[in-house]
């Protein structure tokens, strides 16, 4: 149910059997880093279903699927994997030497959260069996997400990128898309601007910038040009993977201000969030966004036209540290189950609607198709950029 790549640790553990089998010799179990961290405070080797399942497992059973190891080349590896612990019923004492390093009491329950992305989803508001919810992270990197409430309503898209991890709720997973760069590209034009303000011994920031540039953004007209936002070196991920990915402009023209532009990369990612929605189903009826770039009313605005979905902000700051404390909550009774945390901890901060604009609807409606033509017709390209580069090197 999952695209691989190379944050998965099946292809890491199957390139350190080729170029470091030493390592893998002596090694005793393979863990992600909150994993280590609780074997530390605990003395137990766990990984929660969510981590173990994306990466090596079968989400139906959420079980370690040995077929995948064996496809990997790495069935031998299998020993390395560590017991899967659910954090929404199982917890572990506090071991002594973790009390004495940290001075908190021996025996103190200690919870394992599921992997950030899921945690982040909860925290965030992607759990609301009565509604047709999305989450989308717009941070540096942009994440896509929707619950799925049984694994036969999972659907997989046919580019296999994206990810589907279990949910701590029986059976439930989310689907997830998840487009490499967000704000980077925010960043990375507002660096642009900077450079050329400095050529003319002005200095600035990019806080500076935003402050005024998001208001001008909307002055600017829609669709001047079509902007695809993979500025990050490692190309893309999704709803596609391809690592010589690289972002640009199409449309420029001499009447393109440097407004037209900056809009064009806000509407460049709200055009990959609807690319991510539906590679993995239908645009959800309303998408709560989370990230830095939800306290954008601009981008919130755009989004919603883009989507022609109802979209909100969620005002909860550091959406994945609070899921991680709602699986703990969970686990040692505090509430009966999610959805009566979700009540308590989600729902309170959840923003104001902000509809979609029917007419700017109608031209992103227009638009996208020819977004994703471009992006389409330029994979060879990007790959014949890659190889020229690297015979220049």
């Amino acid at each position: 149910g999952s695209g691989l790549n190379a944050c998965m640790v099946s292809g890491q553990l199957a390139w350190m059997k080729r170029w470091q089998p030493e390592r893998v010799a002596r090694a005793a179990t393979a863990f992600h880093c909150k994993d280590w961290l609780y074997f530390k405070l605990t003395d137990k080797r766990a990984t929660d279903p969510a981590e173990a399942n994306f990466t090596f497992g079968n989400y139906p059973t959420r079980e370690y699927e040995p077929s995948i190891l064996a496809a990997m080349g790495i069935l031998d590896c299998a020993r390395l994997l560590p017991p899967i612990t659910d954090g929404v019923g199982v917890s572990h004492g506090l071991a002594a030497a973790a009390a004495t390093a940290t001075g908190l009491p021996q025996g103190l329950p200690v919870v394992l959260a599921y992997l950030d992305v899921v945690c982040t989803a909860i925290g965030g508001g992607v759990y609301d069996p009565a509604s047709d919810v999305g989450l989308s992270i717009l941070g540096s990197t942009g994440m896509h997400m929707r619950y799925v409430a049984t694994t036969d309503a999972v659907r997989l898209n046919e580019s296999r990128a994206g990810y589907t991890m279990c949910m701590p709720m029986p059976g439930a997973s989310a689907s997830v898309q998840s487009n490499m760069a967000a704000t980077l590209n925010i960043d990375w034009f507002l660096d642009i601007a900077r450079e050329a303000a400095a050529c003319a011994g002005a200095e600035t920031t990019r806080a500076a910038l935003l402050e005024t540039m998001d208001a001008r953004v909307l002055d600017a007209p829609p669709g001047a040009a079509i902007y695809h936002p993979y500025i990050f070196e490692a190309g893309e991920r999704g709803p596609f993977l391809d690592p010589s990915a690289r972002a640009q402009f199409s449309g420029l023209s001499s009447k393109t201000s440097f407004s037209g532009m900056m809009r064009a990369v806000y509407e460049g990612l709200a055009f990959a969030s609807r690319d991510c929605y539906l590679a993995s189903g239908a645009v959800p009826r309303e998408v709560r966004l989370g990230g830095g770039a939800a306290r954008s009313k601009t981008i919130r605005a755009i989004l919603s036209s883009m989507l022609g979905a109802e979209v909100r902000s969620v005002k909860r700051e550091e959406t994945g540290a609070a899921g991680a404390a709602m699986i703990a909550a969970v686990c040692l009774g505090r509430y009966p189950d999610m959805a009566a945390c979700v009540d308590a901890w989600v729902t309170p901060y959840l923003g104001e609607m902000t509809p979609p604009d029917s007419s700017l609807a109608a031209l992103y409606s227009r638009l996208f198709p020819i977004y994703k033509d471009i992006r389409i017709a330029m994979a060879p390209s990007w790959r014949s950029l890659a190889s020229a580069r690297e015979v220049g090197k």
